[in-house]
């Protein structure tokens, strides 16, 4: 079983929670959470320990207590889920609205090719017409 470790002060290592967790089960590997820029704990690890039952008992017995003068905060890992992707770059919905010509002075022009305000050629028979006549 995978066992979160939270909490943890800045000098613990793996070895310290493969001793604290030791005492109460086999233990598989350990690992302390190291943020990559500044090379720092970022305060929670992992413990595997393969027997369920000893790591329930475990985790019952050793969340909330003091290891290096902070309480610690034990439960189950689990895998980390999202309800829904983050959008792409290419995802219209990701990007800031804007009016169809991209506002006055933007230079984008519209369906038509022409900027805002320059007069184009006549149309026949309006807007979504094939220009045929019955």
């Amino acid at each position: 079983m995978n066992i979160f470790v939270g909490n943890l002060d800045s000098t613990v290592t793996g070895d310290d929670l493969r001793e604290t967790f030791g005492a109460l089960g086999e233990v598989t590997a350990t690992s302390v959470i190291m943020d990559r820029e500044t090379g720092r704990s970022r305060s929670f690890g992992f413990v595997e320990m393969p027997n369920e039952e000893q790591a329930r008992a475990a985790i019952e017995q050793i969340n909330g207590k003091e290891l290096n003068g902070r309480a610690l905060r034990v439960s189950q890992a689990h895998a980390p889920t999202r309800e829904r992707p983050a959008p792409s770059a290419g995802d219209r919905k990701s990007r800031p609205r804007r009016g169809s010509f991209g506002g006055p002075g933007s230079g984008r022009r519209g369906e038509t090719g022409l900027r805002r305000g320059q007069a184009g050629p006549a149309r026949q028979g309006g807007r979504g017409s094939a220009g045929t006549q019955e």
